[in-house]
């Protein structure tokens, strides 16, 4: 699979993102979905995807801890496209019997309380969202954080056993906001008040002049511990 990895990321070296989307939507076909956090890099994956095939899956996690502007923006999203965004949805029990035994805000006791509330309303989801799945398109960009500086176009994701498509990873966030503005893509209103990086809404914060764009993700916690797991290397 490496050397698969590697021909690949030869293969596309020089491609844009619309080219890189049109050759593995043509190649993948119904075994390929983007995941959408809807972010604002998402929202541009989303654009392009729908141009290409818009019969193309795409798909959201709904944690139920989200902002109401995000769940908006579901709706603003789907009416833009003439989609309908699939939405995944934690398992009920398990999220009772973690708050009956943690409590409603667990995630800001320890670090290990907070990966159990995003594997349990994000990570079990997203498994069920990839049944059936050759390869998950991302909105990762290298500039986003530490944790993400080295990663590839494209990339074999061990423990989802996928491909992982990063179309955007070169891009900028200049490059993200002027395609924003040139397609009329809807996005967050939030990334207008400080929120360049939206997640929960108890875990996420709007940023101050000179922060990093990922330091309202999980604010109190250190920026090498600051991915959810969907994103594990």
């Amino acid at each position: 699979m490496k050397n698969q990895i590697e021909a690949l990321n030869q293969k596309y070296a020089s491609a844009t993102a619309s080219e890189l989307l049109e050759g593995f939507l043509a190649d993948f076909k119904d075994k390929i979905a983007l995941s959408s956090s809807l972010g604002t890099e998402d929202q541009v994956l989303t654009h392009l995807v729908s141009q290409i095939d818009k019969s193309t899956k795409i798909f959201t996690l709904d944690t139920g801890r989200l902002f109401p502007e995000t769940y908006d923006l579901i709706h603003r999203t789907n009416s833009k496209y003439g989609i309908k965004l699939a939405v995944y949805f934690p398992e009920a029990q398990k999220v009772e019997q973690m708050v009956g035994s943690k409590g409603i805000n667990l995630f800001f006791e320890s670090v290990e309380n907070r990966k159990l509330c995003c594997n349990i309303r994000k990570i079990e989801p997203l498994k069920r969202a990839f049944t059936g799945l050759s390869v998950w398109i991302c909105g990762l960009r290298r500039e986003q954080s530490i944790t993400r500086s080295d990663m590839q176009k494209i990339e074999w994701d061990e423990a989802n056993g996928l491909i992982k498509l990063n179309p955007l990873i070169d891009w900028t966030e200049a490059d993200v906001n002027h395609f924003l503005k040139e397609h009329g893509v809807p996005y967050n209103p939030l990334h207008d008040k400080g929120y360049p990086s939206i997640g929960c809404q108890p875990c996420t914060r709007a940023i101050l002049d000179g922060e990093d764009i990922r330091a309202g993700r999980w604010w109190w916690e250190n920026p090498e511990t600051k991915e959810c797991g969907l994103h594990k290397r």
